[in-house]
Order: structure tokens, then C-alpha cells, then sequence
């Protein structure tokens, strides 16, 4: 491997390594050659992520830089790479991988979504932008494993849409004070009746729990209809699909047992013991 494509790589997986994650990132179970490409991805992801969140830009030029991000992104496609490390190493990536490309567009046309659209009207909504905010993550870990079949790509769908929904309920106060999105369907709180204003004040009456307890059944049911995955896939890949289950299982059941729906569960040794348990066991 050239020099430069070296460099590139360990790029990749020092920013990967800097970001806290509930869930694990490029962790060292993974073979070393999956474990940098799954770091490639993840720093496509987050550069992707923070255009769309971060700093003081106005939605116009949010929007614009996501288009340029895009124009790149074809750009490597087709042979001209730009001059930033991050293409260099996912034309590796997707060449050696055999990666469908759609799957990136798809990114970042859910984070060129989060720019413009703050609220959902119902669930079907919401999971449509979980299809591509969340699910093409783990197709694209799939296709690094060599796993890319018809069923295991559904059953990750599941795990991924679970896993979005739980990061959202996680930082419910964050995403409407800091973005002024609000990710819980507008139609479930209706039936709550909760209003914007729980979310302003941060009112969590027995409606908000009442509401958030529906919602965490949601992704529950989700994460259980794709656990079969950790059973599907051997070796090391079923070992870091289940570790990742088992981490998004474990936020949810503290969530669900939260006092206030409003803070932020974290997890701590005990909980990574709980998870390393859950995985090895197959459980």
C-alpha cells in the first residue's frame, strides 16, 4: 500500500478514535483491514454529520457544503480524486470492498434533510429518514464483511432504525434547544398530549413518560427483530454485531428507567462488563 494511502488511513482512524460513541466504533475486534475501512466510513459520516450540525453556518451554506461534499464524492467515483485524505482512502474503501455507492448519497441526503426539516409528522416519516440516516451504515458493514445477503441486510436494517431511535431519545433535550428539531412523531404526541412546550421547559409530567414509554417499545421491537444478525454472522463480525446490540440494548433500558426523560443515560464499566457478557454469551 503507498505511503500516502497509509497516511490517510491512520488519518481516518485517529478521528475515529476521538469521538465518544455509545456504541462501538472500528473497535479491535475487528480484523485490521476492517477496522480502518470501517474508519474511513465513520469519518465520511461524521464530516457529513457536523456540516449539518456544527458551527454557526446559515442552512443555505450547510446545504451548499453537502452538495460540495456530493460533488466529491462523484468525483472519486469516477476517478478524480480530490485533494483530501478522506477520498483518497474511500476510493480504497469502495473499490476493494465492492461498495455500492448509493449508500453514501443516501447519508448525505438524510443530513441535507436534517438542514430544512425539523419536525415529523408520524412514524412512517421518521423511519424513512432512519433508512437513510441510519440503515446504510450497517449495509455498508455488511458489505465490508462480505455479508451483504437479501436477509442480513433487513435484519441490520432493524438494528440500525433501533439504534437511531435510541440516540434520539438520548438527546431529546439537545436536538430541540441546540437544532430545534424534534424527532418523536407529532401525531404520537397528540396522543400523549404533550405539546413543544414539554420540550422547551423540559416538562416530564406523566405524559412526556408515558409518550417516551411507547416510543422505547418502538425501538425495542425493532432491535429485536434484527438481533437474529449476531446469530447469523460467526467469527468476529457476529462478536461486533453483537456487542453493538447488546450497547444499544443497554442505553435503552436505561432510558426506560430514567426519573427524568429529559437527561442523557451513560454507560460506565459495569454496563461494558454486561455487554461483553451479553455478546460472548450470544445472548
Amino acid at each position: 500500500m503507498p505511503s500516502e494511502l497509509k497516511l490517510a488511513y491512520r488519518q481516518c482512524q485517529q478521528i475515529a478514535r476521538q469521538h465518544y460513541e455509545n456504541f462501538p466504533v472500528a473497535s479491535f475486534i475487528l480484523p485490521a483491514k476492517i477496522r480502518a475501512a470501517v474508519a474511513v466510513v465513520y469519518v465520511f459520516a461524521r464530516r457529513a454529520d457536523d456540516l449539518a450540525d456544527e458551527g454557526d453556518a446559515g442552512n443555505e451554506q450547510r446545504l451548499a457544503q453537502l452538495t460540495q461534499m456530493e460533488n466529491e464524492l462523484q468525483q472519486t467515483i469516477a476517478g478524480n480524486l480530490p485533494d483530501d485524505f478522506l477520498y483518497l482512502a474511500l476510493a480504497d474503501v469502495i473499490k476493494r470492498f465492492q461498495i455500492p455507492t448509493e449508500l453514501f448519497f443516501d447519508l448525505t441526503s438524510a443530513f441535507k434533510q436534517d438542514v430544512v426539516k425539523k419536525r415529523y409528522q408520524n412514524f412512517g416519516e421518521l423511519m424513512n429518514y432512519c433508512r437513510r440516516s441510519a440503515n446504510p451504515v450497517g449495509r455498508l458493514m455488511l458489505h465490508l464483511f462480505a455479508q451483504a445477503d437479501e436477509k442480513n441486510l433487513a435484519l441490520s436494517d432493524g438494528i440500525c432504525s433501533s439504534l437511531q431511535l435510541i440516540n434520539f431519545y438520548q438527546d431529546l433535550s439537545q436536538d430541540y434547544h441546540e437544532m430545534q428539531r424534534i424527532y418523536i412523531p407529532l401525531d404520537d404526541m397528540e396522543k400523549f398530549a404533550v405539546t413543544e412546550q414539554h420540550f422547551a421547559e423540559g416538562k416530564n409530567d406523566s405524559n412526556m413518560q408515558k409518550l417516551m414509554q411507547y416510543e422505547y417499545k418502538r425501538a425495542e421491537q425493532l432491535m429485536r427483530a434484527g438481533g437474529w444478525l449476531g446469530k447469523r454472522l460467526s467469527g468476529r463480525a457476529g462478536f461486533e454485531i453483537r456487542l453493538i446490540i447488546a450497547a444499544g440494548s443497554r442505553v435503552l433500558s436505561k432510558l426506560k428507567q430514567l426519573d427524568d426523560v429529559f437527561s442523557r443515560p451513560r454507560l460506565g464499566i459495569t454496563d461494558y462488563v454486561w455487554i461483553i457478557w451479553k455478546a460472548v454469551r450470544k445472548k
